[in-house]
């Protein structure tokens, strides 16, 4: 039968790749939620082959999260079985120069939609976190679910607060909340102020790229494809029931995880090889010019993979098709 899902934050680069995943596999109807004032942008949306195909079964909402929404926004929405809460500010070099609008931000979005949550009652509410409200991975140690929590930045701390507010929901309200937390995401439309698409913007125009690290201790992360992340999410959500307190003492919590560590100057050099370009970067030492920066970041993965869930998407084909698509798609770069 069909649903209705509620994204937030559609018009931002993972939110308009759920868009699409849903509408190419599922039959569902989808009301994405966005104020385009922030990094969201309709371009994301409406520029792409599976919204024009499927666009009858999407309406888009523009309205900015921190503010609450209304009686007659509820009836505009109509019912909804699916609540995706995507949207947030994540860039984390802006959480530390801003982080008092920032953090706010993130807190009033997720206390609006936990109380739209509470009038409209969907079945599941994702709210969507990150790895690093767990702070760094030390060796080869990769967090699991329900591990320390130990933000190091404003960033992960607003990420933080989200998760033990909509926990808060969730006992209190019985709101059916489920956290699902995930790392670095790359994909066609990002934003180039992420790491990925600046490195391939500077060695397309012969700039110098900043790798985080020193020469015997580079960062590092695992990467994520923005489809196998919106492919993790179905999965989530066509599992059983939503475990609800008290009969459960925590809520359902899921590691979406990439294939393998990659660090910050191999995926550099990556980039430069499949461009065929040559490669100009100096090496930063993020303790002295980033602070609260963490320099290897990891999630354990087994959790959802012993649900039977497969990324659909391979690392490193999918990572060539991304270069190259920004290589012929440049104007992405100049946002």
């Amino acid at each position: 039968m069909s649903a209705n899902v509620l994204i937030t934050g559609i018009g931002g680069f993972i939110g308009s790749h759920l868009m699409e995943h849903i509408l190419i596999n599922t039959d569902w109807n989808i009301v994405g939620i966005d104020s385009f004032r922030h990094k969201g942008l309709t371009d994301r949306i409406t520029d792409t082959t599976v919204f024009n195909t499927f666009r009858d079964r999407v309406k888009i909402v523009t309205h900015d999260l921190t503010a609450p929404i209304s009686p007659l926004m509820v009836d505009s929405i109509g019912p909804v079985n699916y609540i995706i809460n995507m949207a947030s500010e994540s860039h984390v070099d802006r959480s530390i120069d801003y982080p008092v609008p920032f953090i706010k931000n993130n807190v009033d979005l997720v206390l609006n939609m936990l109380e739209y949550a509470r009038t409209v009652k969907p079945e599941a509410f994702i709210q969507i976190s990150t790895d690093e409200v767990y702070g760094p991975m030390h060796g080869n140690f990769a967090h699991p679910e329900w591990d320390t929590i130990l933000p190091s930045n404003p960033y992960s701390a607003s990420k933080a607060a989200q998760e033990a507010i909509a926990i808060s929901y969730w006992r209190t309200y019985s709101v059916p909340v489920i956290i699902s937390n995930t790392m670095n995401n790359y994909g066609e439309r990002q934003d180039p102020e992420k790491y990925l698409p600046k490195v391939i913007r500077a060695v397309m125009t012969g700039e110098t790229v900043t790798v985080h690290g020193t020469p015997d201790d580079i960062g590092s992360r695992f990467w994520l494809h923005a489809r196998n992340h919106a492919d993790a999410l179905l999965w989530i959500l066509q599992m059983s029931p939503v475990a609800m307190f008290p009969k459960a003492n925590i809520p359902i919590r899921f590691n979406v995880v990439g294939d393998k560590q990659i660090d910050n100057l191999e995926m550099a050099q990556l980039v430069a090889t499949i461009l065929d370009k040559p490669l100009n970067y100096v090496l930063e030492d993020f303790h002295s010019t980033r602070p609260g920066h963490d320099p290897h970041y990891g999630l354990d993965g087994a959790l959802l993979k012993l649900t039977g869930w497969r990324p659909p998407v391979d690392l490193w084909s999918s990572l060539e098709k991304t270069i190259l698509w920004y290589e012929s798609n440049p104007k992405w770069l100049k946002l």
